[in-house]
């Protein structure tokens, strides 16, 4: 064992507080809990405990100070007066002498550090008699071993939602598997937005000694969708029209994802034009509707028409029409 004060960091000749405070910071530097995957920082905390036990106590600080114990606070005696002992009372003494002594004049201050430092660690007060003396390593490196481990609370899972449009606004829910293996239905609400997430309080991963499970943090995304565009709550639709539906007017099926309508295409209409189909959007966070806007898209005979040519031939010298504006000239 090292003289104590250099194990400490001070004087011989430093004051009860900064003794009480080099030992403060080196036990919470050293801490076991602090350094699980450091065998060497454990039994430096053991080392500035035992240095503690000595130069912490003023009996003890005085007793080792004249030399009459040694660092680990075993009493030293000269050889002669125990003759047939070659060591002295120093080696007889060393099987069970004073070691593991728990201290008496500052043993109360000695605590009190102690169940301070503990108490930053999540524990609570020290193992009573868990003194650094009991050997290299232990003390209360293996009383905070000892310790009932704390309930740590458990991983939040992050889990994907594929949602699709229709569930969205027919159902309102979406199925989701937890890290138990179990699948739950999960209600959406209102006006669920792309990227969104959702708390499912308790149903993360379990916590480790006895502590409460993390959550589940649903993050909500939308299945592509082969019809329809989603931009806010409106959905945006290509309606492809034949030409003579354009020219003369319709009633077209059109779907929406509460069900396909009859929408009136009026004459003449051109391609591009953008028809709304009110309340048939994704669901509001004020408890409406955004629109469907459907988008003309008029579609030319998959092969040619001589007949049709014929008759456009004739249009375009008996009447013809300007279809671009001056900004294209």
């Amino acid at each position: 064992m090292r003289d104590p004060y250099s194990v400490l960091g001070v004087a011989k000749t430093a004051s009860e507080s900064e003794i009480k405070k080099a030992f403060r910071t080196l036990a919470k530097k050293y801490h076991p809990d602090q350094n699980r995957d450091a065998p060497e920082a454990q039994q430096r905390f053991a080392e500035v405990n035992q240095a503690y036990e000595i130069v912490g106590d003023k009996e003890k600080r005085a007793q080792f100070d004249r030399g009459e114990i040694d660092a680990e606070g075993r009493q030293r005696f000269q050889s002669h007066g125990f003759e047939g002992y070659p060591g002295g009372f120093e080696d007889f003494g060393a099987a069970g002498g004073a070691r593991g002594f728990k201290s008496t004049a500052g043993g109360g201050s000695f605590d009190d550090i102690l169940n301070d430092i503990f108490g930053s660690f999540g524990g609570g007060r020290a193992r009573p008699g868990a003194g650094a003396g009991a050997g290299p390593g232990a003390g209360f490196a293996g009383g905070a071993r000892a310790r009932t481990a704390p309930r740590t609370k458990g991983k939040n899972a992050e889990i994907v939602a594929r949602v699709s449009l229709e569930d969205i606004v027919n159902s309102g829910k979406t199925q989701v598997t937890l890290p138990s293996g179990k699948t739950v239905n999960v209600t959406l609400p209102k006006g669920v937005e792309e990227g969104e997430k959702i708390r499912l309080k308790g149903q993360g991963y379990p916590g480790e000694n006895g502590g409460p499970a993390g959550d589940a943090m649903v993050e909500v995304r939308f299945k592509p969708h082969k019809l329809f565009e989603v931009k806010g709550s409106d959905l945006h639709l290509d309606l492809p029209l034949a030409l003579y539906e354009a020219v003369l007017g319709a009633k077209v099926r059109t779907p929406t994802l509460s069900g396909a309508v009859n929408l009136a295409i009026p004459p003449n209409s051109s391609s591009g034009k953008t028809m709304r189909l009110k309340g048939k959007g994704l669901p509001t966070k004020t408890s409406g509707h955004g629109d469907l806007l459907v988008k003309l898209q008029i579609i030319m005979p998959p092969h040619n028409d001589e007949e049709l040519e014929t008759l456009m031939k004739a249009w375009k010298e008996i009447t013809p029409y300007r279809a671009r504006g001056p900004e294209f000239d």
